[in-house]
């Protein structure tokens, strides 16, 4: 008995040292993705597509069961991939291997990147640019957008993916791992894929829908109190969250792009053209109709958002750890 009571005191705990790695990790994966953005070539995100790709082809079928299966599968597969491969033994290995696979996950200065490239093309009078760049950030129709649908659609996807690209595989990773960073990605990446609402995936991509809705839950929310907190207009912010969130069809993207729309005094929504259709969306927050200085500006704000997640993941990584050591 004390020979354990020993070690505990005195010795190093394997789990303490296994968060701490986490915890660097994190940091470590974030300043890449800062730094260098998405990888150009072999983007294991492009990886989860050709084989989510690859098991589409084989389970499809139109209804709900099929799809439930085929994002079991996929889902259950990234979480398999994220235990093998979290289970490296060295603690410095462990660092790296958590910051190579953060900083593949992440997308957040890809995103920022682009919405700061597209108020170049705005501001030099290149809508026909600006519109080749739409989808690098959403799935709408382009050509049925002007200068000002163009801003607009930006600075809303810039909003919901400052969640989905950054926020969210934070929070995920910090609550699970390993696991949890690469399965949410999985997720993430079939909503993308068959999340959508035209006639092939109306039912069979209802559940990839429905569980990315789940897993952005606590996400959108974190980042919609880091948007109250950072932003310029912290009272307009909050109100356009209380009061516009809820009407949009989305649980999440509502509250970020209501956050978002109060924080820059804008006023996102209205018709919403797709290719496979016309969506009449709700108005979010007060004021005028956005402008390329306010897609400007958000691309500020969702960059301190996504630094404080960073740190804040991080950081209750480490803490948990210390915890855990005691």
């Amino acid at each position: 008995m004390s020979g354990r009571i020993s070690i505990r005191r005195h010795g190093s705990s394997p789990t303490r040292h296994r968060d701490a790695g986490v915890a660097l990790g994190l940091l470590a994966g974030f300043v890449a993705d800062r730094v260098l953005g998405d990888p150009r070539r072999w983007h294991p995100v492009a990886g989860i597509g050709h084989a989510a790709g690859a098991a589409e082809r084989v389970l499809y079928r139109d209804n709900r069961p099929a799809g439930a299966v085929f994002a079991g599968v996929c889902v259950g597969a990234g979480w398999a991939v994220g235990e093998l491969v979290g289970r490296v033994p060295a603690n410095r290995t462990r660092t790296v291997v958590t910051a190579l696979a953060t900083w593949s996950v992440l997308g957040g200065t890809t995103l920022i990147r682009v919405g700061d490239a597209m108020a170049d093309a705005l501001d030099a009078d290149d809508v026909q640019r600006a519109r080749q760049l739409v989808p690098s950030l959403c799935g709408r129709d382009p050509e049925a957008l002007d200068e000002a649908g163009i801003v607009r659609a930006a600075l809303e996807s810039i909003a919901e993916n400052t969640s989905d690209a950054t926020v969210a595989p934070l929070v995920w990773a910090a609550c699970a791992g390993l696991p949890g960073l690469i399965a949410y990605r999985v997720v993430n990446t079939l909503d993308a894929m068959v999340g959508h609402r035209d006639d092939r995936y109306r039912r069979f991509g209802w559940a990839a829908a429905r569980l990315d809705d789940l897993a952005n839950l606590a996400p959108a929310r974190l980042t919609g109190a880091l948007t109250v907190v950072l932003g310029r207009a912290p009272a307009g912010s909050l109100r356009a969250w209380r009061r516009d969130a809820a009407a949009h069809p989305s649980p999440n993207a509502g509250v970020v792009e209501a956050t978002f729309a109060g924080a820059l005094g804008v006023t996102l929504g209205g018709r919403t053209e797709y290719h496979y259709g016309v969506e009449q969306r709700p108005l979010l927050g007060d004021g005028p109709a956005p402008r390329t200085s306010d897609l400007r500006a958000a691309v500020v704000l969702s960059r301190r958002v996504q630094t404080a997640a960073a740190v804040g993941a991080a950081t209750a990584v480490f803490l948990v750890s210390r915890r855990s050591g005691r």
